[in-house]
């Protein structure tokens, strides 16, 4: 199954919809993108240049099988298309936060957060939480 995100004039996705795979092989039998693109804009009326395929496997530039990557993310409803650097990513949450491109990610500006909780305080549930008025983690217990 190849997956395709549709996208809007601003770059936002708006949905996804999945092809069979049949349906993106060009005349050598290959499967190619851009035969799946106009398969979905002769089906969908929504131009071919507007549908970009992603991969359900692909999380922040990784993929959870062990193999390629594609963009970045596997594109959710709302997520931003970055043609520029070919990978779809998340909205912004935090205004100080800044996207890291190689792994398709919002980053806080000091970094991710802390991995110093001792395994009582997993078992608790507590963890960090970001807090943009002081510009660091906090760490909580629900």
């Amino acid at each position: 199954m190849a997956h395709f995100a549709k996208i809007s004039e601003n770059n936002e996705v708006l949905t996804v919809h999945v092809l069979n795979n049949s349906d993106m092989h060009n005349a050598n039998g290959v499967e190619d993108e851009t035969v799946g693109q106009q398969y979905l804009e002769q089906h969908n009326n929504w131009p071919a240049g507007m549908w970009i395929q992603t991969s359900y496997n692909t999380i922040n530039n990784t993929h959870k099988l062990d193999g390629t990557p594609l963009r970045g993310n596997y594109a959710g409803i709302g997520y931003i298309w970055d043609e520029d650097n070919n990978i779809f990513y998340p909205k912004k949450h935090y205004a100080s936060w800044v996207l890291n491109t190689s792994e398709a990610r919002w980053q806080s500006p000091i970094g991710d957060a802390p991995d110093d909780l001792t395994d009582e305080e997993k078992v608790a549930g507590t963890h960090y939480v970001w807090n943009e008025g002081t510009g660091a983690w906090d760490k909580t217990t629900p």
